[in-house]
C-alpha cells in the first residue's frame, strides 16, 4: 500500500548555477550547472521519500526534457509513474550571485497540455489514489488545464476516502473545495480575501472564512521568515521561523507539504504535524537545488520545537 500520492501537473527539470556578479549585456560565466528534478508534488515526494514514508509520484513528461525528468526522478529513488503528454516539459533556471547571496529565479511556462493529456492524467492520478490514505497535490498549473482541475482531482480523492493537500494559488487555489487541508501564503490568503492581513487575528480570520467557505478542512498559512500558522475551525497556533543557514530557497515550501503530510499520515494532529513540516522547509534551506534536507537535520529542527512525530521512523531519521 503506498501512503502518500503525490501529483505534480507542471513539473520541470531545474537548473541551478552560480555566477559572481549579475550584470545587464555581459557574457556571464556560470559554474557548472547543477539538475534537479522540480516541480511542487515531486519536491514534496523527495521530502516524503526521505523522512522514510511510501510515496507515489505522479506527473505528466514529454519531449527530451521530460524523458530526463523521469530519469532523475528515478535516479532520487523516488517511486513515480510519468504520464506521457504531447507538450514539452518546461526547464527553469536559477542562478545565484556569490557576491550577494542573492538567488535569481526564471520560471517558464509549462507544457501545453490538451484534452486527451488531461484525461490520461486523471486516469493515473485515480489508479494511483486505489491504496492510498493522502493525495498531494501540488504547484501551479500549466496552460491548457482549467482552473478547476484540482477541484476535480480532490472529488477522486474524496471518492476513495482520500485526504487531499492542495498546494497552488490563484485561480486554481479558489476553485477548491472539500480539500482535507490548503497550504496558501500569507500573499495568496490576503489576495483570496480580497484585503489585507496585518495581524494574527485578521490571518485567523481569513483561514476559517476559507474554512467557512468550503476550501478545506484545516488550513496552514506559510509566512516565510515569520514562521507558519496552523488554523482549524476552532483552534489556531502559531509557529516561529527556524533558524537556517540558507542555500537554496526553492522547493522549501513543498518540503513543508510533504513534512505535514508525514506527520499526519503517522497519526500526528494538524499542529504536531506543522512541526514537522517547519522542520522540513527549515532543513530544505540549507541544501542546494530542490535537494531535501538530511533526514538527521529534519529530527533535530523537530526536537527543538518540541514533537516526536518525526521519530516514527527512526531508521530513516538516522541518515
Amino acid at each position: 500500500m503506498t501512503s502518500i500520492v503525490t501529483l505534480t501537473m507542471n513539473p520541470a527539470v531545474d537548473l541551478a548555477s552560480r555566477v559572481e556578479r549579475v550584470v545587464a549585456i555581459d557574457k556571464l560565466r556560470c559554474a557548472a550547472p547543477r539538475f534537479d528534478p522540480g516541480g511542487g508534488g515531486i519536491n514534496a515526494a523527495r521530502t516524503i521519500d526521505v523522512l522514510g514514508e511510501q510515496v507515489l509520484a505522479v506527473f505528466p513528461a514529454g519531449g527530451p526534457a521530460g524523458l530526463m525528468l523521469a530519469e532523475m526522478v528515478h535516479a532520487v529513488g523516488v517511486p513515480m509513474r510519468s504520464v506521457p503528454v504531447s507538450g514539452h516539459t518546461r526547464q527553469n533556471l536559477s542562478v545565484t550571485e556569490t557576491r550577494s547571496d542573492d538567488q535569481y529565479r526564471f520560471v517558464f511556462p509549462g507544457a501545453l497540455l490538451n484534452a486527451v493529456d488531461r484525461e490520461r492524467c486523471l486516469r493515473e492520478i485515480d489508479r494511483a489514489l486505489t491504496d492510498s490514505s493522502y493525495l498531494v497535490a501540488s504547484g501551479s498549473l500549466p496552460p491548457g488545464v482549467p482552473a478547476d482541475f484540482y477541484r476535480t482531482v480532490v472529488e477522486l480523492a474524496r471518492a476513495r476516502g482520500v485526504r487531499a493537500i492542495i498546494d497552488t494559488s490563484g485561480a486554481a487555489l479558489r476553485q477548491i473545495r472539500g480539500a482535507y487541508l490548503i497550504k496558501p501564503s500569507l500573499r495568496e490568503l490576503s489576495e483570496l480575501v480580497g484585503r489585507p492581513l496585518p495581524d494574527r487575528s485578521e490571518q485567523v480570520a481569513a483561514a476559517r472564512q476559507l474554512i467557512a467557505d468550503g476550501l478545506g478542512e484545516n488550513v496552514v498559512v506559510s509566512l516565510g521568515s515569520a514562521g507558519a500558522l496552523a488554523v482549524t475551525a476552532e483552534t489556531a497556533r502559531r509557529y516561529p521561523a527556524l533558524t537556517a543557514r540558507v542555500v537554496s530557497g526553492i522547493g522549501a515550501g513543498d518540503a513543508m507539504v510533504g513534512g505535514i503530510t508525514v506527520g499526519l499520515a503517522r497519526g500526528g494532529d494538524l499542529f504536531a504535524a506543522t512541526c514537522l513540516g517547519i522542520a522540513a522547509a527549515t532543513a530544505a534551506l540549507e541544501t542546494p537545488g530542490t535537494q531535501p534536507g538530511r533526514p538527521r537535520r529534519i529530527a533535530e529542527l523537530c526536537r527543538a520545537l518540541g514533537t516526536a512525530v518525526c521519530e516514527k521512523s527512526p531508521n530513516a531519521l538516522n541518515s
